[in-house]
């Protein structure tokens, strides 16, 4: 895209889908879809029984809203329930996971900036320690 067809509006025909093994990513916001710059936005539908396992990314602050479900979320050590309408902020290079453990869908938005990075954009940490053993893999579900 040149720069004058980068969108403005950006529905649910317009959104890049990506399929990843904790739900479906649909981008709102990010750069090549809009002239963004300085923020990347995304919303996850995230199944029962799923989750993004601990990760970090060195260059990206990141805010976590939830907009329908309910999600155990933790950043760093620190693990809160967050419901509709709750968000988490977690800092750069901080290490965080969010966990479906309930038998609902989970929707939120994470907000990312900036839009680019010269390195990795996440570096996966469920496998070591502390973090595998605060939160295994898979996680059980909870009514």
């Amino acid at each position: 895209m040149g720069a004058c067809e980068f969108l403005r509006f950006v529905c649910d025909a317009e959104c890049q889908i990506e399929q990843l093994p904790w739900g479906p990513h649909e981008w709102l916001c990010r750069p090549g879809l809009t002239d963004a710059r300085d923020l990347q936005v995304v919303r996850v539908r995230m199944p029962p029984g799923k989750c993004h396992a601990f990760h970090r990314h060195p260059e990206f602050e990141e805010a976590l809203y939830v907009l329908d479900g309910q999600v155990e979320q933790f950043v760093g050590r620190e693990k809160r329930l967050l419901r509709a309408g709750e968000l988490a902020h977690i800092p750069r290079d901080t290490v965080h996971g969010s966990y479906n453990v309930f038998n609902t869908p989970c929707t939120f938005l994470a907000i990312l900036s900036p839009a680019k990075c010269k390195g990795p954009p996440l570096i996966d940490v469920a496998h070591d320690e502390p973090w595998k053993s605060l939160a295994p893999l898979p996680p059980p579900l909870r009514a």
